[in-house]
């Protein structure tokens, strides 16, 4: 049974910086395509960041963290990473990794392409 876990949330003055951490267990993680997710307080879970399976593969963000957010991964660790810049406020979310088994080499940016998901990180940015 494939397991998600996040590390790396915190609390953080605006403009500072986190990365988040998703290690992966129970499966191959290389045959899984990543995202980030977050739900804030009275909201839906919203896409945040994707990548492909490959180590270095492809990448697509939501429109509001684009070159502020990075995803990326190690599969030789099993771990899928989001480095976040220049934080704001309006970032403070729980953040959630999700997994879905691929064979297209493909990104996916809807809740419903997610087959696994994490429990979640938060993530609070003060002014």
């Amino acid at each position: 049974q494939v397991q998600l876990v996040e590390s790396g949330g915190g609390l953080v003055q605006a403009g500072g910086s986190l990365r988040l951490s998703c290690v992966v267990s129970g499966g191959t993680f290389s045959n899984y395509a990543m995202g980030w997710f977050r739900q804030a307080p009275g909201k839906e879970r919203e896409f945040v960041a994707a990548i492909s399976r490959r180590s270095g593969g492809s990448t697509k963000y939501v429109g509001s963290v684009k070159g502020r957010f990075t995803i990326s991964r190690e599969n030789a660790k099993n771990t899928v990473y989001l480095q976040m810049n220049s934080l704001k406020p309006e970032d403070t979310a729980v953040y959630h990794c999700a997994a879905t088994r691929d064979y297209s080499g493909i990104t996916y940016n809807t809740n419903d392409e997610y087959e696994i998901w994490g429990q979640g990180t938060q993530v609070t940015v003060s002014s």
